[in-house]
């Protein structure tokens, strides 16, 4: 062992004076474990037997109290009100100074107090009898003389007189039981009180004699432990002093990036060793964190914050990529132009750059939507609430949010004249544009108009530009061994930020540096004492990796960050479905639909809903049980004749055919040789059956 006095726990700390600190204990025997496996925050104690301990503080918390007649112990706050006398010694002191030593250091606070002797005393000329009681009245220490106590004796028929005894004197003196009180804490402040035995003043707690015993918080700190140990000094383990064979002893306290940064300036650059690799499942992938192994060392030449963006490439066949860019990046970048997928995207887009223009990629033709062609150019004004007309009923109307859009050129919408028409009372102009509302719900398909042809650096593009910002770099950065921006198409700036960065690189290559962001990477590290590989005061020039690519999960947790409280988009309005009572209750046919029935040139209303190029679903057709009388309409025969344009589906009914004429009916030839109104009541007789036999199957 290192030591070979070997003490307690509980008697080396009671023993040890605070000035003394810090002290390097080690475990002799005994295993302690405190705490719970769950509890991760450092609190949790272990000792076994060899460990080295660096007592750095002590913390008077409680007393101990046993009871020496049944070993019975318990345990007192230090701050307990009750109030203690001593118990006198059964032993008699050989000395007068003996006797006074044991006294409390602040003696003139404990005066007087009484003591006798066995034996007679002779000083000068005055004889003391046996047993006499004397009291302490002072204690006088000069220089150059011999010490000696003033007391007060008492003699026959109330006679009292005062007498000086020597300090020396010899003799077997007894201390008498003192009215004296004292508390805990001053107890405790005393080592020569902390050796007597003590008595409760309310003899109804414990009339026996009973010993004192401080607790104390230890503060100390051991190898590879992070956080500062606090342990009661009661634990059961025996420990020697080992302070002097193992003050070269190096106690290594792993530290956190976070913490590595908030060392002084001082500090870097320095050698560390990795105690911790980072994680598997990291947030980054380049190609330094691969060599990163556990106990390897790094160089931290120094610490900053760093001005970085973070950049996407879209969405292709590939994976989406992610980087994490230095602003200090000297490539050159062009801007692209940015594509949206509603109207809602471009609300967002203009509410940070004011007058954006876009061109429409796809058609949109949507039943109670503004019709948009492909090649239509838009600019964004501003957004308002506006009303109108509901989809369902078009006498009533519903207030929603829309953007306001200019057209900026008249698209060639010659076949689409109706459709125009019912969109006339949304369609204003101004100054010779067209002037349009879209619902923030609305889908669509645009891309922005840019004519800027102009290149910039990366931290001019968040100075002049709102993000996101589409670019795309044009010019590579010469500094950088392999540019991975260069070979992209289009990248996305997502976001910007301040990041404490620590530059760092390996030792066998000391001038290849790259940045690692302290808040988002989670590994352990230790400053050796190693040497730096360079001369001094002659540091390498240093080549730094401006991109570091981050995995799709970096981006994610940047979002939850960020985006936390931004507000979703617009639902659309909900559509008034068919109510159910139309589907219980069977309106009876009006003349009309009968006649429309009868009328064999003409599709029913019913089928006439059942148009190709509609967007609703019909509703479904009602069960066989609450079907009208009246059969369903016809379907007429296709004529034979063949034509040489296309000629249209006549078993849907389109938009047009709502406003063509119909032209009266013809009455049959009666003198006519042909029977074809003969065989076609046979055939719409035939029809009739198999349609009634089809919609009750």
């Amino acid at each position: 062992m290192a030591g070979t006095t070997v003490l307690s726990l509980q008697q080396f700390i009671a023993s040890l004076d605070k000035s003394c600190l810090p002290k390097i204990l080690q475990v002799c025997s005994g295993v302690y474990f405190q705490g719970s496996i769950y509890e991760l925050s450092g609190s949790e104690v272990c000792f076994s037997t060899g460990d080295l301990i660096k007592v750095i503080d002590i913390e008077l918390l409680s007393v101990s109290c046993e009871d020496i007649s049944n070993d019975e112990k318990f345990e007192l706050p230090i701050n307990h009100t009750g109030l203690f006398k001593v118990v006198p010694e059964e032993m008699p002191y050989t000395s007068v100074e003996e006797m006074v030593s044991l006294r409390p250091l602040d003696l003139e606070s404990c005066l007087p107090f009484a003591f006798t002797n066995r034996s007679k005393i002779t000083v000068g000329n005055f004889t003391l009898g046996a047993g006499r009681a004397l009291t302490v009245l002072s204690i006088e220490r000069r220089a150059g003389e011999v010490g000696h106590v003033r007391c007060h004796v008492k003699g026959q028929q109330e006679t009292s007189a005062e007498v000086c005894i020597p300090l020396s004197a010899q003799g077997e003196f007894k201390e008498c039981e003192s009215e004296e009180r004292f508390t805990l804490r001053e107890i405790m402040s005393s080592p020569c009180l902390c050796s007597r035995k003590f008595r409760f003043i309310n003899t109804t707690k414990c009339d026996r004699p009973l010993v004192l015993c401080p607790i104390y918080q230890v503060h100390a700190i051991m190898s590879m432990r992070k956080n500062v140990l606090k342990f009661p000094s009661s634990l059961e383990v025996d420990v020697v002093d080992a302070t002097e064979l193992c003050e070269d002893v190096n106690f290594v306290t792993p530290l956190s990036l976070t913490e590595v940064f908030s060392q002084p300036e001082e500090s870097f650059p320095a050698v560390v060793e990795i105690l911790e690799v980072p994680e598997t499942r990291s947030l980054f992938k380049c190609s330094w964190l691969s060599e990163m192994k556990l106990g390897s060392n790094l160089i931290f030449h120094k610490k900053s914050s760093t001005a970085m963006v973070l950049l996407s490439s879209l969405k292709s066949r590939k994976s989406q990529q992610f980087f994490l860019v230095s602003q200090q990046y000297g490539g050159r970048f062009r801007r692209r132009p940015r594509e949206f997928n509603s109207v809602y995207e471009l609300h967002v887009a203009s509410s940070q750059a004011p007058a954006l223009k876009v061109g429409v990629t796809r058609s949109c033709e949507e039943e109670g939507l503004p019709a948009l062609s492909v090649g239509e150019q838009l600019e964004v004004v501003r957004c308002e609430t506006v009303e109108l007309p509901c989809e369902s009923n078009k006498e009533q109307t519903q207030f929603v949010e829309a953007l306001l859009c200019l057209r900026l050129q008249d698209p060639d919408d010659g076949d689409d004249d109706d459709e125009d028409d019912e969109d006339e009372d949304k369609v204003k102009q101004e100054n010779g544009r067209e002037e349009m509302f879209l619902p923030l719900y609305m889908q669509g398909h645009f891309v922005e108009v840019l004519s800027d042809r102009k290149k910039y650096k990366l931290k001019d593009l968040g100075k002049e530009f709102s993000l996101p910002l589409n670019v795309k770099v044009v010019s590579r950065d010469t500094e950088l061994e392999a540019d991975p921006l260069a070979g992209f198409a289009c990248l996305r700036i997502e976001a910007a930020m301040l990041e404490p960065t620590i530059q760092a690189s390996f030792a066998h290559r000391p001038e290849h540096c790259f940045e690692i962001p302290t808040e988002w990477l989670s590994m352990s590290v230790h400053f050796t004492k190693d040497p730096l590989p360079w001369p001094r005061s002659q540091p390498p020039k240093c080549h730094l990796d401006r991109v570091t690519e981050v995995t799709d999960m970096f981006f994610y947790e940047f979002r939850k960050q960020g985006n936390s409280d931004a507000a979703p988009p617009p639902r659309p309005p909900k559509r008034n479905m068919p109510s159910s009572k139309s589907l219980k209750t069977p309106s009876k046919p009006s003349k009309k639909s009968i006649e429309k029935s009868s009328n064999k040139s003409v599709p029913s209303t019913e089928l006439a809903t059942l148009t190709l190029d509609g967007k609703r679903r019909p509703p479904a057709p009602p069960p066989p049980g609450i079907l009208t009388a009246q059969p369903p309409p016809l379907v007429p025969r296709k004529h034979s004749v063949t034509t040489g344009n296309a000629r249209p589906n006549t078993y849907v009914q389109r938009e047009d055919s709502k406003k063509k004429v119909h032209l009266p009916e013809i009455a049959p030839d009666v003198d006519s040789d042909h029977d074809y109104e003969t065989v076609d009541e046979t055939f719409a007789t035939i029809l009739k059956d198999a349609q009634e036999n089809v919609m009750f199957y």
